[in-house]
């Protein structure tokens, strides 16, 4: 460890100690919470009200065990509350000098009011955990994730991922309805802190009530109840910034809010990388039939879009974004509701990469820069009908299309021979959408679902390669000149029909009985030409040279599904099987019809100690079917480097995958434990064989036997001792996989090994701070080859409420990594900060933050495969400092 990064440490250390002094100025009261009959009493509210006004009230929530546990501030007088539902409120009052042990026992008041149960911090009933936030926040949250972050046992996430108790929340929701399409990430950003009255936790959640108990949802949905005085008329707020060069940010969020009509509108302009719609929203966005109907062993790969690329790209040197999305509910009457949205991106954006590449003869040193324009539009369109209590139909469209080009430039030198080349990418794609489902609750023992999905995707992109030396030697037929043009034009569609019905038997309150039959049929088409542009205005076609696809495809896939689930004491099993006939038939040169019947079975369990304690294993055989470009059986151009050329011999592909999932929770001891083993092994797979011509590759797929082996494990720990958090997450992961390279099986094996420690500060009158050392160690050995690396990531956070309505807040990270194998190091360090300030009273906000403060010019990494060994600067935006001024609705 250099002497830097030791100081560093030492100055993080010298802020703990601090935090440390001040948490021996607390004492802690505990004890239980019991009935008359000494029945302990989970999730009561304990309170604690100083007599000093100014001070915050302390709060804890009993555990299953009904264990209580305050921190208190020494020497003060607190008034001590103790409430459950339908039992009397016990206070006593209590000043704060030792340490104490208080048991208390609550009498029982049936009659209780519920107004009385409403003002409870938190309230439990089944899977529901209601939040009443003014219990827990102080004013100066600006958004609902610095709401969440208060609220005992809620996490969230630098992306916008929320969990509960560590699980995730899938599902988000406003007064009972989907915010735009349920996803966390664009509520957590943008719900204004002031609209929101309690946040409610509903675990096992399911849109069909009806279905709830017999359904296998594993989906947990957070719902926002807004104040009295936000439902009837618009609120939300409007930033507007301007930063150093030409830098500038612009931001909205408006919200109406009716009994019977919601509207949300969220808008961004800004030039400093920031991204609203991310691939992963994208992801969210996608539709499809509900999730319990789904998970019948089954994969399909179809022929993806290239948008992806479009989205994924994070370290950038130039950008532009513009972002709009509109989210409309109407509740028409009790039993119609209609929904939609629509949402648009529009993006530019450039990046700028140094490498040096060690492949097994020779070194490349290479440089790619990459400009691309982006646009998105997705329009949706929901209907919800509800004809009777025991009856539910969804009715759903959705259009998708973008509008992307892409522009890359690459420098490769090798052996001081310089080569340039020019890829520019222009891809248009539509998705277009259709669901429908049915559900129906006959009567207490039988219930019924029933949904059909339609999909028509359309994807292309024209590729054009230009380069001053002919590429590709060897593999594509090219005419010698001064410039040389490559051209390809790619056409992919696909269509799938996938209908399933599902029967719900309840034989008892502890047996079930499931039934599924269901038909997934997929259509494709692939075509792609290649040739070369000449100076003469003609082309020269590769198509003799056994390039060009023309391929068409289909899948058929019936299958029937029976499964029986019955609870026994704490344990839950579920055990069934899938039958599946496959039908798949490929048109092209030759044409291939091939038929396969199988068997796919799954188990799971749960073993549930309590509602904070509880294991689940699972396990199931999974089958999976590669997309038509690996099944058509001519070349085309995969880049300006590599050829591939698809097998139409491919068969699917059969995989084992089980988990093992541990999690345990206790608010009394402060502790978050949560443990997964994850275990796939691949029967048959489908791996790429290369053949190399020194930067030039040949791949083709080909399927083979046991290719395939991965182990991975994750613990995650944290503790809260008085005001401190203490955390600790360890992650280990194993792989094996076979790869034929130059016509020779080599066995890559993979081990990596991490560890993350970190302290965080949990006081009322002292800054967040939190403080955090990662490490990673990792093994690659390909033939006799192996590379080793270690990875050490310290890093900083600091948020701080101070004076009236000022908010500072701060993150640093230190990156070094080591290639004990190559010698090579690379480090880098990044900052951000911000400090606002708003005034209760005032509807106005200020705001001064610093992007990349430390002006880091470029981030450093490094990869490694069985062929080559890359060291890589990724360049990105210089500093940026801006001056933000809100206004709240």
């Amino acid at each position: 460890m250099n002497y830097k990064l030791k100081k560093q440490i030492a100055i993080i250390c010298c802020v703990l100690v601090g935090a440390l002094y001040s948490n021996a100025q607390t004492i802690t009261l505990k004890g239980s919470v019991k009935d008359s009959l000494q029945n302990p009493l989970s999730y009561a509210n304990v309170i604690a009200k100083p007599a000093d006004l100014t001070k915050n009230l302390q709060f804890s929530i009993t555990d299953d065990a009904g264990l209580y546990k305050l921190e208190l501030t020494k020497n003060e007088a607190y008034t001590i509350s103790v409430s459950y539902m339908g039992f009397k409120t016990a206070n006593f009052e209590l000043v704060a000098s030792e340490n104490a042990l208080k048991n208390i026992v609550l009498k029982d008041v049936p009659n209780q009011l519920q107004e009385v149960i409403i003002e409870l911090p938190v309230t439990v009933k089944e899977d529901t955990i209601t939040y009443n936030t003014s219990k827990f926040v102080t004013g100066e949250e600006r958004k609902l994730k610095n709401v969440l972050k208060k609220l005992p046992g809620v996490e969230v996430d630098k992306n916008g991922g929320v969990t509960v108790q560590g699980k995730k929340v899938t599902k988000m929701l406003v007064e009972g309805k989907k915010f735009f399409n349920g996803g966390t990430k664009l509520a957590v950003e943008n719900i204004p802190a002031n609209a929101i009255d309690k946040v409610q936790v509903i675990d096992n959640y399911n849109e069909i009530a009806f279905l709830k108990n017999v359904s296998d949802s594993d989906e947990m949905a957070m719902n926002i109840l807004l104040k009295k005085d936000k439902k009837q008329f618009a609120f939300g707020d409007i930033e507007v910034g301007k930063g150093n060069k030409d830098f500038y940010r612009t931001h909205s969020n408006l919200f109406y809010y009716s009994p019977k009509t919601n509207v949300n509108f969220i808008g961004n302009l800004n030039n400093t990388g920031e991204k609203t719609f991310t691939f992963k929203d994208y992801i969210n966005f996608q539709g499809g039939v509900s999730a319990f109907l789904k998970g019948d062993g089954s994969i399909y790969n179809i022929s993806a879009s290239d948008f992806s690329q479009f989205l994924e790209t994070q370290d950038l040197v130039n950008s532009t974004n513009k972002f709009g999305a509109l989210n409309i509910t109407k509740v028409v009457n009790s039993k119609l509701d209609i929904s939609g949205y629509a949402i648009f991106s529009h993006s530019k954006n450039e990046t700028f990469q140094e490498s040096i590449n060690q492949y097994t003869a020779f070194t490349e040193e290479n440089t790619h820069n990459s400009a691309t324009r982006n646009i998105l539009g997705i329009g949706k369109l929901s209907i919800e009908y509800a004809p009777n209590k025991n009856e539910q139909w969804y009715f759903k469209s959705q259009y998708k299309q973008t509008d992307n080009y892409k522009n890359n430039t690459i420098l490769s030198v090798i052996e001081n021979e310089q080569n340039h080349i020019s890829e520019k990418n222009d891809a248009v794609s539509k998705f277009l959408n259709q669901n429908i489902e049915w559900h129906k609750k006959i009567n207490q023992k039988h219930s019924f679902s029933f949904a059909v999905d339609a999909v028509l995707d359309e994807n292309n992109p024209t590729t054009l390669w230009e380069t001053n030396q002919s590429i590709l030697q060897g593999l594509i037929p090219v005419e010698e000149s001064d410039q040389y043009s490559i051209k390809q034009l790619k056409e992919t569609t696909t269509t799938t029909i996938n209908a399933i019905f599902k029967h719900y038997w309840v034989l008892n309150n502890f047996n079930h009985i499931y039934t599924t039959i269901g038909n997934n049929y997929t259509k494709d088409s692939f075509l792609t030409e290649d040739s070369q542009l000449l100076e003469n205005g003609t082309e020269n076609s590769f198509t003799q040279a056994g390039f060009g696809n023309d391929l068409k495809s289909q899948l058929n896939d019936l299958f029937v599904g029976v499964h029986y689930k019955f609870k026994a004491g704490i344990f839950e099993l579920k055990q069934g099987v899938f039958l599946h006939n496959y039908n798949w038939k490929l048109q092209q040169q030759e044409n291939v019809t091939k038929q396969k019947v199988i068997l796919l079975p799954d188990f799971s369990a749960k073993i549930e100690f309590s509602s904070s304690k509880k294991i689940q294993l699972k396990y199931q055989l999974k089958s999976g079917f590669s997309d038509a470009s690996k099944l058509a059986n001519r070349f085309y151009l995969r880049s300006y480097n590599s050829v591939f050329k698809g097998n139409e011999n491919l068969e699917n592909e059969l995989f084992h995958t089980a988990r093992v999932y541990y999690s345990r929770f206790s608010l009394y001891r402060g502790l978050m434990l949560f443990s997964a083993i994850n275990y796939t092994k691949k029967v048959k797979g489908i791996q790429n064989a290369v053949q190399f011509e020194e930067t030039n590759q040949f791949i083709s797929p080909i399927l083979i036997n046991n290719p395939e082996e991965r182990w991975n494990f994750n613990m995650d720990v944290s503790k809260k001792i008085k005001n401190i958090k203490y955390g600790i997450n360890t992650k280990a992961s194993t792989s094996s996989y076979l790869q034929n390279i130059n016509a020779e099986f080599v066995t890559n094996k993979s081990t990596n090994v991490g560890y993350e420690l970190s302290v965080k500060t949990l006081f009322d009158k002292f800054p967040t701070v939190e403080v955090g050392f990662k490490q990673d160690f990792g093994n690659y050995t390909s033939s006799n080859q192996t590379s080793k690396f270690v990875t050490n990531q310290p890093y900083l956070t600091i948020d701080y409420d101070f004076l009236k309505g000022f908010i500072f807040s701060f993150e640093y990270e230190n990156y070094n990594y080591t290639n004990k194998t190559s010698n090579q190091k690379n480090k880098y360090q990044l900052a951000n900060t911000t400090l606002s300030y708003k005034n209760d009273n005032s509807a106005w906000s200020f705001k001064i933050d610093a992007q990349n403060l430390l002006n880091v010019k470029y981030k450093s990494s490094n990869s490694f495969s069985s062929y080559i060994i890359s060291d890589q600067k990724t360049y990105i935006l210089p500093r940026i400092i801006m001056f933000t001024i809100g206004y709240n609705l």
